[in-house]
């Protein structure tokens, strides 16, 4: 008990961004939205974070993996996959990556928990689709979108027609997968260095 005590206590950064996370999250599945407030509350904290423990250098690790979180998720913003608010979480969580583990450690750890979350989504997806019982439906929303990108078409079309496409469409909320994954892959981390 005093061990987990006292790893808290050593650890109450990630702590902070864990809760907020998974603030996002709940709030995300129940308004299937992340408020502003939680996610520039996130970038700044991260970024100011960064600057007070490590100073410029902290802030441009913030910096540099607040726009690798962008850069990741804005693909799937741009086509209408998802909202701006999981976007913006995403760049939250590496603005703290950033002033947590610095730039050369945070870049994989953004990368492995977007791609942890990317599997947890995929799978959260397929018991939607499950419980609705609408495959017909994914899989033909699923062709209009690969039919959309391969098209080569602008993104401003590409969007216009995603936006027509969800009122039909059962919506995920993509915070709880970002949250699932982000905490997951810190958790797998922690245990990883304690065995």
């Amino acid at each position: 008990m005093e061990t987990w005590l006292w790893a808290l206590e050593m650890n109450w950064p990630v702590v902070v961004l864990c809760a907020f996370l998974i603030a996002g999250a709940c709030i995300d599945c129940w308004e299937l939205r992340v408020p502003n407030w939680l996610t520039f509350g996130m970038m700044a904290s991260g970024l100011i974070l960064g600057t007070m423990w490590d100073g410029w250098q902290g802030l441009w690790a913030s910096l540099v993996l607040l726009g690798l979180g962008f850069l990741l998720l804005w693909p799937l913003y741009a086509i209408g996959g998802m909202g701006a608010g999981d976007v913006k979480m995403q760049m939250g969580f590496g603005a703290w990556i950033g002033a947590l583990y610095g730039l050369t450690e945070g870049v994989w750890i953004v990368v492995y928990g977007f791609c942890l979350a990317a599997v947890v989504g995929g799978a959260l997806a397929v018991v939607l689709m499950i419980r609705h019982g609408r495959w017909r439906d994914y899989r033909s929303h699923t062709a209009e979108i690969l039919t959309d990108l391969a098209s080569g078409g602008n993104l401003e079309s590409i969007s216009q027609r995603a936006a027509q496409r969800k009122p039909r469409m059962v919506l995920l909320p993509y915070g709880l997968p970002l949250c699932i994954g982000f905490i997951g892959y810190l958790l797998l981390r922690l245990w990883m260095q304690s065995g």
